[in-house]
């Protein structure tokens, strides 16, 4: 880089100066000035013209590669003033230097006269030679691996240690074992139980009826010899219900109900403290079924209970192991769809062992599907797609408990929703609070978002697929995978693209595309999570279904299915007052408030 200076005994010659091949004693001799009158000559720090430059101390040096110019321009040796073509003593000068942006000349008196204005130009021919060397298409690499890692390590604290490893063995390929030798699991990685644990002691603060539970029990062990297998979503929450069941007395093994839920550090958590627990997340189909049978298919080990949530596990052990399904005493069930595939059993005269319909109890309904949905539909919306809700159309396919509280969450957000509905009384209840009522049809190609709560299935076709308008998002917050119509899209004329963990856009040939959240799965805990507090209610619930099946008497429950009793205690005033038995019931079992 060159930089011409002109002193003022010479000024019709102008000599060229390397800048970077110069000392800082030799760029003073040259210039005809000393790093003392250049600090005398600099302009008080603050003051002056606002357009002026910086004090050199205070400017950024001048970009150039290595040692080059961008050295000659430090502060140890780049003392040459940037500032006025005038006589310090004249302010009014200094004041229109500073707007003409000119370059300074330096007598040996000491007058500081404007140089000539085409001098102003520098070469930066050194440092663009450089830039031109350089391998851009590594550095875009590195611009794109960066933004990469940027983008993980934004996402919740739910997914950091889930989706961050870097490790693709298949949890069944390797060998693992906890700190006590056991190696009676299958996880994703046993390293990660430390970080599960703190999860756990964080869902402990906010499932203050499970504690009590376990506090209040633990010492009677109503669960002792209970020999538990489960199979629901794995996650922080679930571990304090499992542990609860521990300190009642019960054994437990435990797969997870969804390819998506399990948090991957709350399940090595689990196995560390001994749990045999058989999940991860991302399981492939191949490996939901594995991991079930793995908790079931033990030599030695004869489970006397079952706690599901969608039915998977009871099918699996009525289907595949019929004589240790008769031995079982009884089965707790929690979703919509395992109580449908309950009473489909029991219907048929199949169902050999006595069943708790815990879906169906008051405390499940009003709580974990209206007011978890409530906030957890929006968490997951917003993780998968950082959408903004206000004025955009929603169809809500079905308003039972999960679409009442899907709905009241859009609406308060600003949504316009719809809603379809098959039953006339949560029909005429989604009217009255002021949602208007359509047919799927009507509404399917104008609307931005599709979500389906009604555990039916095929409530989403093909055909409507085909008719939705470009980037229409489509999710499910029933428990199956049923309810839209995914296996249609896997054809080759549709094209699959993954965007993010759970975000695929599927595209038809003309170039629409909609984008499909968790594969058509539960979309909050496959996506995002779901609030404690609400969980501890439905846990508690689970956990006193147990011990009432496990403990009643011989003949007490028959081999059908059942809601949990509603046993309160009135004072014998208030018993006598409303005529009824002080220790209940007060509703009759189909009342659901």
């Amino acid at each position: 880089m060159s930089v011409q200076v002109v002193s003022a005994a010479a000024a019709a010659k102008v000599p060229e100066v390397e800048l970077k091949d110069l000392s800082p004693s030799e760029a003073e001799s040259q210039l005809g000035l000393s790093t003392a009158a250049v600090g005398a000559m600099a302009p008080p720090a603050g003051g002056g013209d606002p357009e002026a430059p910086a004090p050199a101390a205070e400017r950024p040096p001048v970009p150039g590669p290595g040692s080059g110019p961008a050295a000659a321009l430090s502060p140890a040796a780049g003392k040459v003033p940037q500032a006025s073509a005038m006589k310090r003593s004249d302010p009014h000068h200094q004041h229109q230097r500073h707007r003409d942006g000119g370059e300074a000349l330096v007598s040996p008196d000491g007058t500081v006269t404007e140089a000539p204005r085409t001098v102003k130009k520098i070469q930066f021919a050194d440092q663009k030679q450089e830039f031109n060397k350089r391998p851009t298409k590594i550095g875009r690499r590195s611009l794109s691996r960066s933004i990469s890692q940027s983008s993980t390590d934004s996402y919740s604290s739910a997914a950091s240690y889930t989706d961050s490893s870097d490790d693709e063995t298949s949890p069944r390929d390797k060998q693992q074992k906890n700190s006590k030798g056991s190696s009676d699991f299958c996880v994703k990685n046993i390293k990660q139980a430390e970080f599960g644990r703190r999860e756990i002691e964080i869902a402990e603060q906010e499932m203050p009826a499970l504690m009590a539970l376990r506090k209040r029990a633990q010492g009677e062990k109503p669960l002792a010899g209970a020999k538990i297998v489960g199979c629901t979503h794995i996650t922080a929450q679930t571990a304090v219900l499992m542990e609860t069941l521990g300190a009642l007395g019960a054994q437990c093994r435990w797969a997870a109900c969804n390819i998506y839920s399990t948090l991957n550090e709350v399940a090595a958590a689990l196995a560390e403290s001994g749990f045999p627990v058989f999940a991860w997340k991302g399981e492939s189909e191949d490996d939901f079924w594995w991991c079930i049978d793995r908790c079931v298919n033990v030599e030695g080990w004869q489970p006397n209970m079952i706690l599901d949530d969608g039915g998977d596990l009871t099918h699996w052990i009525y289907k595949k192991y019929p004589n240790m399904f008769k031995k079982i005493k009884g089965i707790v069930e929690e979703s919509v769809t395992g109580v449908h595939r309950l009473y489909q059993l029991s219907k048929a005269g199949k169902l050999c062992v006595p069943a708790m319909n815990v879906n169906d109890s008051v405390t499940k309904q009003k709580f974990d599907n209206l007011y978890c949905c409530r906030e957890s539909i929006l968490d997951g919306l917003k993780r998968t797609t950082d959408m903004m809700f206000g004025g955009k159309q929603v169809v809500v396919c079905g308003y039972g408990e999960v679409g009442k509280g899907c709905c009241a969450a859009l609406k308060a957000m600003g949504s316009i929703v719809y809603v379809t509905e098959i039953d006339p009384i949560c029909a005429l209840q989604a009217c009255m609070d002021g949602f208007r009522l359509v047919k799927l049809n009507e509404v399917i190609r104008q609307v931005d978002i599709v979500i389906t709560c009604t555990g039916n299935k095929n409530v989403v076709t093909r055909e409507h697929l085909d008719r939705m308008k470009n980037s229409c998002i489509v999710c499910n917050m029933g428990h199956s995978n049923t309810e839209i119509d995914v296996a249609s899209l896997r054809t080759p004329e549709l094209t699959w693209e993954r965007v993010r963990s759970q975000v695929d856009h599927v595209i038809w040939p003309d170039g629409k595309r909609i984008v499909l959240l968790a594969e058509g799965r539960l979309l909050n805990l496959s996506c995002s999570t779901v609030p404690t507090f609400v969980l501890s209610i439905t846990a508690t619930t689970q956990a006193l279904a147990l011990i009432e099946l496990y403990n009643a008497p011989e003949g007490r429950y028959k081999q059908d299915v059942y809601l949990l009793p509603k046993k309160m205690e009135l004072t014998d005033e208030q018993a006598k007052y409303l005529g009824l038995n002080k220790n209940g019931p007060f509703k009759p079992n189909y009342y659901r408030y």
